[in-house]
């Protein structure tokens, strides 16, 4: 056991931290507003734990304290709250492909700036950020709590008056108006919670990674994340957990087939470079045979009839 979490405990956390990010896509698509913005956050979250843990909160000797990396989780998610705020009221004035766009349109204004700034590191970006564990797999200290606290709370939302009026917006937002709810008010709030929680997710991956640059949260990353949601499930917060698992794995289990299953070199090759193309032919696919996704909460309903039938 302890071999295989050693071999595979990068993938692991990955794929834990690829459910958190597929969670901060899945808020805004509660009112039904497309947004690819998360990576956006993402990549300003790992920059400032980048910024304070290698110039602000400089620990020299042993291992980075855990309370540092919460502190920078914290301010890394009021920030990108922040920012949530400022950018979401002129955007979410948007729908549709015209919202995706202004979300893209914001990642790559943030990915110009880093590329830019002397604070960033540039084009270089920002190495040797202090590691809090010796292991790759005892990040799941931070991120499991995490991941269970994000779906405890997004459990509970789908089931009071603010997760209602979220649905009552995406399924009919002029009738959810007339009805008295304030779309503009309520989409705002679901954007910002998705910023809040993918900025503190880049916190942390700040520190796994050990280094930070332009290529974190980049419109690629839009592409995965947006596959997982749409493929994993739109109706409940199942299906993105269970589509960021499978749809970060996906790639290394593609390269691990093209490298031992003794493909033509075509097909290999394509399996360990053509990731976003099977992404993109995946989510067109899956809004054709699954428009809900895999998991909807038909899925679940259906489980307790027949177990009561039974």
């Amino acid at each position: 056991m302890a071999g295989f979490l050693s071999t595979y405990g990068f993938l692991i956390v990955s794929m834990v931290m690829g459910a958190l990010l597929g969670l901060s896509l899945y808020l805004p698509l509660m009112t039904g507003q497309l947004s690819l913005a998360s990576p956006g956050f993402y990549a300003l979250g790992g920059y400032i734990a980048a910024i304070l843990s290698t110039q602000v909160f400089k620990v020299s000797d042993g291992l980075y304290p855990i309370g540092l990396v919460l502190l920078e989780m914290s301010i890394a998610g009021v920030v990108s709250g922040v920012l949530g705020v400022l950018v979401g009221i002129p955007a979410l004035r948007l729908r549709g492909i015209y919202l995706a766009i202004a979300t893209i349109a914001f990642v790559e204004v943030l990915r110009v700036l880093s590329l830019n700034l002397d604070i960033t590191g540039g084009a270089v970006g920002i190495f040797g950020i202090p590691q809090p564990f010796l292991t790759p797999i005892e990040y799941l200290w931070i991120v499991i709590p995490l991941l269970l606290m994000s779906m405890v709370l997004l459990y509970r939302l789908e089931r009071i008056r603010l997760g209602r009026a979220f649905t009552a917006i995406r399924e009919d937002e002029l009738a959810a108006g007339a009805m008295g709810i304030d779309p503009t008010y309520y989409k705002v709030l679901a954007f910002t919670l998705g910023a809040i929680l993918a900025g503190v997710v880049g916190a942390v991956s700040a520190h796994f990674l050990n280094t930070w640059n332009a290529r974190q949260g980049t419109f690629d990353a839009s592409i995965v994340y947006l596959t997982s949601v749409l493929i994993g499930g739109t109706r409940t917060f199942v299906g993105p957990v269970l589509g960021g698992m499978v749809f970060t794995a996906l790639p290394e289990v593609l390269r691990a087939i093209a490298d031992t299953a003794g493909l033509p070199l075509w097909l290999a090759q394509f399996l360990r470079d053509g990731r976003l193309i099977i992404f993109g032919l995946l989510i067109v696919l899956g809004t054709i045979f699954f428009p809900q996704g895999l998991v909807t909460p038909d899925l679940f309903k259906r489980r307790k009839d027949r177990k009561s039938q039974s």
